[in-house]
């Protein structure tokens, strides 16, 4: 009975991370769209969200203390718990910059964008399939699709790159656009780092199943 008690708690805990992870999708994707069109309602929605993923990561890490106190798991079992620690603060931190992006989209909301936003969504794209599918990597335990997962962090550093030249060039033909490409700058920089949690949570998987610390930067 204790075994099948922990094994529930386990697949309650994977649930968990799949609501918390689907709050945090939302919240990119609609700073995003919010961005996109200058949506200051939408905007304020993604900040407002920000309380619900910080109460879901209070909730989680004390379940996982709870089920380490409790039921003392060993090897594996307690692998999962305790990556399960590691991956909410990786998606606390995403919703945060999704939080920075909105803050952005507020104070540009009275300004004509000074280029069409085609890259910067974009990224948002990509890296919001990321963390859709290392919540997915971590809950199946699936250590060749975290790879996979991670392997999209070049193309997100390669578009990052290129927003940086292009609004680098903007900024030196016309000082008046400095402010704007500025933003944009620290947005595609957001979106960059949450591609690098991302990397994180894939990781962390990865130790979940085999024990071992793999870098996937390199």
């Amino acid at each position: 009975m204790t075994r099948n008690y922990f094994d529930n708690e386990l697949q309650e805990l994977k649930l968990d991370l799949i609501r918390m992870s689907s709050i945090v999708e939302d919240a990119l994707s609609n700073s995003i769209n919010a961005l996109k069109k200058q949506d200051t309602d939408l905007a304020e929605q993604v900040i407002e969200s920000d309380d619900i993923v910080d109460k879901m990561e209070i909730d989680i890490e004390d379940k996982c203390l709870k089920l380490i106190a409790l039921q003392q798991p060993i090897a594996k079992d307690l692998r999962i718990i305790a990556t399960a620690l590691k991956i909410i603060t990786d998606l606390e931190r995403i919703a945060d910059h999704a939080v920075d992006i909105a803050k952005i989209t507020k104070r540009l909301s009275k300004e004509k964008y000074i280029k069409e936003l085609i890259d910067i969504p974009r990224m948002a794209y990509i890296v919001t399939g990321m963390v859709k599918d290392s919540i997915d990597a971590y809950v199946k335990q699936d250590i060749e699709k975290a790879k996979e997962v991670s392997k999209r962090d070049d193309e997100v550093d390669g578009l990052h790159a290129q927003i940086f030249r292009e609004l680098l060039l903007l900024m030196m033909e016309d000082p008046r656009k400095i402010n704007q490409s500025t933003y944009f700058l620290f947005i595609s920089q957001y979106i960059e780092r949450i591609a690098d949690h991302v990397t994180n949570i894939c990781e962390w998987t990865i130790y979940g199943v085999t024990g071992e610390h793999i870098d996937l930067n390199e």
